[in-house]
């Protein structure tokens, strides 16, 4: 037995190096976002981060932006806001942490009164959604409904009709004021049906020839989630 103890003196140190071996390697992997304060500043915001434009909207948005105009006239509708700007939350525990959680995430579109007040929340969802895309949306919609805010999910490919939006918003737009409409200075003529059949035709068209650029899309509203390689817990 006496060759036990020169196995353990080359066993020991060679145990030791490994374990700093993974420490280190591991240290190297960690994420850009944990980097010190300090070396984070010291990057240049247009030289580190090349912007790109991109589109707000998407088609299915952006075909939602529309339907709910035509539906509500008169009343505000805004697109893509952050929670931060409209949800406020008590300040006893850290604004950074819910940032991150919620209120970073966008709504898609908002219905507002006349005083910019937000009545309900459309929030335009795929067909086929991801777990992740899953799990934000509904963290997203218990944060609004939690704040009394009515959230309506439509899905692209299956939009609702335009006197199914009016009679979906009707009460939440009979309990705020009436938006004032403004007076045309003269007589609008009429267009008859057809010509503006074809000019929205003319539209889509014309709006479908431009969606072919990929690069345009805008960014999804949980891009930057799949750079997290450790989510915390929501």
């Amino acid at each position: 037995m006496e060759f036990l103890p020169s196995i353990a003196s080359f066993v020991l140190p060679a145990a030791v190096l490994m374990l700093l071996t993974l420490l280190v390697l591991r240290l190297r992997q960690r994420p850009a976002a944990r980097r010190s304060p300090a070396s984070l500043e010291s990057l240049d915001t247009v030289a580190a981060w090349p912007p790109e434009p991109v589109r707000v909207l998407s088609v299915a948005e952006r075909q939602a932006h529309e339907l709910l105009k035509r539906a509500m006239p008169g009343y505000l509708v805004l697109a893509q806001v952050p929670l931060a700007r409209f949800i406020r939350v008590p300040s006893r525990r850290s604004y950074g942490e819910w940032l991150q959680r919620a209120g970073s995430l966008s709504a898609d579109l908002l219905l507002c009164d006349s005083g910019s007040k937000v009545l309900a929340v459309i929030d335009v969802r795929a067909t086929q959604e991801t777990e992740r895309s899953r799990k934000r949306h509904e963290r997203m919609s218990r944060v609004l409904k939690a704040a009394g805010i009515h959230v309506h999910v439509w899905r692209e490919g299956e939009m609702p009709s335009v006197s199914h939006v009016r009679s979906a918003m009707a009460a939440l737009a009979g309990a705020a004021p009436a938006p004032s409409k403004p007076t045309p200075s003269r007589p609008m003529p009429l267009i008859p049906v057809a010509d503006i059949s074809e000019i929205l035709a003319e539209g889509d068209r014309a709006a479908m020839d431009v969606d072919l650029d990929p690069s345009m899309e805008p960014v999804p509203s949980g891009f930057f989630e799949d750079f997290e390689t450790a989510p915390s817990a929501r």
